[in-house]
């Protein structure tokens, strides 16, 4: 049960984070955090490691998005479901937004997506963060049921 509760709070994290990027993306296209843009390349490089056929553009945003929303689904359910999920859906969201930041470059996915302005690295931390918050408030929620 315990694990059923951390898992769909780091769901709900996930899709609470998705919908903040795509949306605040389409409000504000010139400093809008573009982690699809990441996680597109990011793909398209596992996949031409690996020999594997690239997909068209459409598919491959849609393959974007379920793995965003697995990974850091599964990212978030480390919040957990005891009485501290909150503190740590914070700690989580705050060490994602600056890794998103931070690692994309070294990683060789390129800076702009999400370093590109000071608003767009402030946004990425603040995302990551409001989903890692969901997360925790979700956790707690169901611990109190």
């Amino acid at each position: 049960m315990k694990l059923l509760r951390s898992l769909t709070a780091g769901f709900a994290g996930a899709i609470a984070l998705t919908a903040l990027h795509e949306t605040v993306r389409r409000l504000r296209p010139e400093d809008a955090p573009r982690m699809d843009v990441l996680g597109m390349r990011g793909l398209r490089k596992l996949l031409g490691k690996a020999h594997a056929p690239q997909p068209d553009d459409d598919t491959l945003f849609d393959l974007t998005m379920a793995g965003d929303i697995l990974s850091n689904g599964l990212y978030y359910s480390l919040v957990g479901s005891g009485k501290h999920s909150v503190r740590r859906g914070l700690l989580l969201g705050v060490a994602a937004g600056v890794g998103g930041v931070v690692l994309p470059g070294p990683l060789g996915l390129g800076e702009g997506p999400s370093n590109r302005t000071p608003q767009t690295q402030a946004m990425t931390v603040a995302w990551y963060t409001a989903g890692g918050l969901v997360a925790g408030a979700v956790a707690r929620a169901l611990r109190k049921r």
